[in-house]
């Protein structure tokens, strides 16, 4: 006679692969819970927010240095360098790591390759719509979602923690003030915060206000470091 109590004590109940957490009897099939497939969801819909957000923190960090490098013979960069900021919006950073994503999807399901999206700033949308078109496939069927779904949390992660430093940012000194006053140089330690256009001298009152301004301000810094070293030699 079959022992159907001894099948019971050896059944174990369906779990979801990304928490591990016991399905629910009408999730059994699936391979996540619907908590993680809606985490997911949401995690996915902020990431062009977060990554618009960035982007333009990395565009203020290249365009005041004229091309993301400080001028040749100055020794602080004039605004902070974020490397994580850059590397999170730069060829190989949210957009590729969403490009995997999808290839990977698109291999399980007999499709081709993600087309060429563009830049980062244009692909991030079109990774993310194919994401979310295909997570309840993913969420029902996709045996490997689980990895997926780690990412796409350690990468919104990552993109919410640089945001949130950006709302509280540091000051960096950016060099010393290059104006005359009186025929003597300022020299007053100048700081500078990525988050805003404006560098003010708090000795002398002057004020540079924009990116182009900041180039300025560099140039007048070279000058009187170059102007020191003619003097010393």
């Amino acid at each position: 006679m079959h022992d159907h109590t001894a099948d019971l004590t050896q059944y174990e109940w369906p779990t979801c692969t990304a928490c591990r957490k016991p399905l629910w009897e009408n999730e059994y099939e699936r391979q996540i819970c619907r908590p993680c497939e809606d985490k997911t969801r949401v995690r996915l819909q902020e990431l062009p927010g977060l990554f618009a957000q960035l982007d333009t923190t990395a565009a203020l960090m290249r365009g005041a240095s004229g091309g993301g490098a400080p001028t040749s013979g100055s020794k602080t960069p004039p605004i902070p360098p974020r490397l994580e900021v850059l590397n999170l919006v730069a060829a190989g950073g949210m957009a590729t790591r969403l490009r995997d994503i999808e290839d990977a999807w698109r291999n399980r399901l007999g499709w081709t390759v993600a087309p060429w999206r563009g830049s980062p700033r244009q692909a991030v949308p079109e990774h993310v719509r194919f994401l979310l078109n295909n997570l309840p496939w993913a969420a029902d069927a996709y045996d490997s979602v689980a990895q997926d779904v780690e990412d796409i949390r350690r990468l919104h992660a990552e993109c919410a923690a640089a945001v949130a430093n950006e709302r509280k940012p540091g000051r960096v000194k950016t060099g010393l003030c290059p104006v005359r006053v009186d025929g003597q140089l300022c020299r007053a330690q100048l700081t500078a915060v990525a988050t805003n256009h404006r560098i003010r001298c708090g000795t002398c009152g002057t004020e540079w206000g924009d990116l182009g301004a900041w180039r300025e301000l560099r140039q007048q810094q070279d000058a009187v470091l170059a102007e020191a070293a003619g003097v010393a030699a």
